[in-house]
């Protein structure tokens, strides 16, 4: 292997101090080579919470600003909290609780406003919004895409990024033109959960094999930044539901392996610095 040392960035987890591994997770994670991550806050309704007003968000930023604070002690880099407004929770208010599409997206663009009073004042780093990734109606598909345009236009103002939970595809050029027209450059928004060829906002790849051999290949070939993630769920009743707090770092042994520093050096370096403003060199210590 090549005798790389940056750093090693997993840019879409979660961690649950209440229900799972919490800080162990991150033991694991810097145990096999990992230095930085972006921590996103679960659904509201994994913290045991059923959102009525703004403020009812805060239990889960909280919780994610805490287990972030302690994630960063054990860490050789540092980790960053992401929060905002998981986009399925349209479907617990409408289909499960009775609220009318445009009384859940109230609801819901008042959570991208929670969520940007803690990016205002330093704690986060980012925001995420998005849209089902399943059939809704389209009232709700309506709702969904004006909560996902409040969360552009907050970060438009903030200065700061926006991860997107979203149907599967590899062209979004669309979502990518409605940031633009909402003042926020594309190269600031990151598709979560992404295919190794994306057009449009920043892919955050899963860590399939095959994708992240796409994304290098684009990469090291047309220079097209890449961001890695595990989206590991920190759920003890869904084990393995996703991939563990091992993959990233193990996946980057395996790119370098094939030669492929120069597009680890891009999805860990320099899409971090673009995307997030974050320089994760200066931030590693070890």
């Amino acid at each position: 292997m090549t005798a790389y040392d940056g750093p090693v960035l997993d840019d879409h987890l979660h961690l649950s101090a209440e229900r799972g591994r919490g800080v162990e997770a991150v033991e694991t994670f810097a145990d096999a080579g990992g230095t930085h991550l972006l921590v996103c806050n679960l659904p509201s309704w994994h913290y045991d919470v059923a959102v009525e007003e703004p403020d009812d968000f805060r239990v889960g930023f909280e919780s994610t600003i805490d287990v972030v604070e302690r994630a960063s002690e054990v860490l050789p880099g540092r980790a960053w909290p992401v929060l905002g407004v998981h986009p399925g929770l349209v479907s617990k208010l409408v289909d499960d609780r009775g609220f009318d599409p445009a009384t859940a997206r109230d609801l819901m663009q008042s959570g991208i406003d929670v969520a940007a009073e803690y990016v205002a004042d330093g704690p986060a780093l980012a925001l995420k919004s998005g849209r089902p990734h399943y059939d809704v109606p389209d009232a709700v598909w309506d709702a969904s895409n004006a909560v996902m345009g409040h969360a552009f236009e907050t970060a438009a103002e903030l200065g700061c990024a926006v991860q997107l939970h979203a149907e599967s595809g590899e062209d979004f050029s669309t979502v990518a033109e409605l940031a633009e027209d909402a003042g926020l450059p594309r190269g600031q928004v990151v598709k979560h959960y992404a295919a190794g060829r994306l057009d449009g906002p920043i892919p955050s790849v899963i860590c399939d094999k095959d994708e992240l051999v796409r994304a290098a290949d684009r990469a090291e070939a047309e220079d097209e930044p890449f961001l890695m993630e595990t989206d590991f769920l920190d759920d003890p009743e869904r084990p393995g539901a996703v991939m563990g707090p091992k993959t990233v770092p193990r996946r980057v042994e395996w790119l370098l392996d094939d030669g492929y520093e120069d597009a680890i050096r891009t999805a860990h370096v320099e899409t971090p610095a673009a995307v997030y403003g974050v320089d994760t060199e200066a931030t590693l210590d070890r």
